[in-house]
């Protein structure tokens, strides 16, 4: 991976050039040393130096900087926690699920603003977000999101019609939208590596191509071991997400899940002009598994979502999935038959965390020396930013409004051991999978 292959992994880590810094080849002792080199840990770095500019901080990447899904993902700095804010309600209450919705929407506007008030290069814009019926029963289904949102005192969420939407983007397959002006684009790995460079400035150390193979503790220290040198800790944030199964004390906390995307080359004038997608939102269906896309800084149409890989054990090699990428390409020719021709230039996947009830969660292991943050369920680009800041207010003990949310150190549902598990992952998208082909007939993009 050292000789530039991370560059395949997605599209967006081939827009820049980027040299990886070195593996650490020594023993150092730290006052916070973070495992992971995505954007919770790089939030949380930052989070950190700003509030006790002294504190000695290793970061610890196991290959570069933003090589999960900080640089896979589809680029949406957006509001939505877990799933959708219904499930969110019926699992954890309709005041949590307010709380959760206010929490995401500090996450939206806190990385707006770092983008802006630190200058981090990675082609934001901050058009809005659409989630579009591509059926009557999608169309019921938002608009009973949008009632629950209204019940909730929840602003700035309002339902357009068919024709209003048809003024801002055009296809045959759309009755309406959910729309809500809190949603960013951006290019997810150029911010990743923007942020490295911020945090090299503020004296932060940055090992990447350094795994850590163990984590142990010893009289009142944090032991990581690496495979040329040991990091001693005062403290340690665990930023590992959909890599968190790796370690015992948090493998059952989460599965890694693969969403794919594929990538339209540059749309001409005539094709732009066709779709009308003039004010640029970012855009998801009401799927269970969704569709979401965007346009690039050039005018490429990105689409993922549709389906979802899975893996057993060590293997995190589950980008590839031939048949969803196939299937992606004809919801792009379905959604816009003006792009029937259009050709696809990239493809590629990423793992997401998935807690068994679909929500995030950050906590404690065992003492309040370690802390970990996991399951953004695939709507991590904000989410992450904020958490990283919540770690930091738990890694200096104090209690903040961040620190007193419902998903901060609650207590997760954890996923059944071997076997079992499987038979629950095939239980869940069977039905996800079942509920989405009835939902999309007739109008909906084909479903698997």
């Amino acid at each position: 991976m050292q000789n530039g292959h991370f560059k395949e992994k997605s599209f967006w880590l081939s827009t820049r050039d980027y040299i990886p810094g070195r593996a650490l080849q020594e023993d150092v002792k730290v006052d916070v040393a973070i495992v992971g080199g995505g954007f919770t840990g790089l939030s949380a770095a930052y989070h950190l130096k700003k509030a006790q500019p002294g504190l000695h901080i290793a970061i610890l990447e196991s290959q570069v900087i933003g090589y999960g899904a900080s640089g896979r993902n589809g680029g949406f700095n957006m509001t939505l926690f877990g799933l959708t804010l219904g499930i969110t309600a019926i699992r954890f209450g309709k005041r949590k699920a307010k709380q959760a919705h206010h929490y995401m929407e500090k996450a939206v506007d806190l990385l707006r603003d770092l983008v802006g008030d630190l200058g981090l290069d990675c082609d934001y814009e901050h058009p809005g977000f659409l989630r579009v019926a591509t059926s009557e029963k999608y169309r019921a289904r938002i608009m009973e999101e949008i009632e629950l949102a209204h019940k909730l005192d929840l602003e700035g969420i309002e339902w357009i019609g068919k024709e209003e939407l048809c003024q801002q983007i055009r296809s045959p397959m759309y009755l309406g939208a959910w729309r809500e002006p809190r949603c960013g684009i951006l290019n997810p790995a150029k911010l990743a590596w923007s942020w490295r460079d911020v945090l090299i400035g503020l004296g932060v150390e940055i090992y990447e191509f350094t795994p850590v193979n163990e984590m142990s503790r010893r009289r009142g220290n944090v032991i990581l071991d690496t495979p040329d040198g040991t990091v001693v800790a005062d403290k340690v944030v665990m930023a590992t997400n959909a890599w968190s199964h790796f370690f015992p004390e948090l493998s059952r906390k989460q599965i890694p899940v693969w969403t794919h995307i594929v990538l339209t080359e540059p749309l001409s004038a005539a094709q732009f002009e066709a779709i009308g997608w003039e004010n640029r939102q970012g855009i998801e269906d009401a799927r269970n598994l969704v569709h979401y896309y965007r346009l690039t800084a050039d005018n490429r149409l990105l689409m993922g979502g549709r389906d979802v890989s899975l893996t057993e054990g060590a293997d995190m090699e589950r980008d590839l999935n031939p048949a969803t990428f196939a299937g992606l390409k004809d919801d792009v020719r379905a959604l816009f038959p003006a792009l029937k021709n259009i050709r696809f230039t990239h493809e590629w996947g990423g793992p997401v965390s998935v807690p068994l009830d679909m929500a995030p969660a950050l906590g404690y292991l065992g003492d309040k020396n370690v802390v970990y943050s996991l399951g953004c369920v695939g709507h991590g680009v904000s989410l992450t930013h904020l958490n990283g800041k919540t770690l930091c207010d738990m890694i200096l003990e104090k209690q903040t409004e961040r620190t007193e949310v419902f998903f901060v150190n609650r207590r997760t549902i954890p996923w059944p051991p071997g076997a079992l598990r499987n038979i629950a992952i095939k239980a869940i998208l069977g039905y996800m999978h079942w509920e989405d082909r009835r939902f999309d007939a007739p109008a909906g993009p084909t479903a698997n």
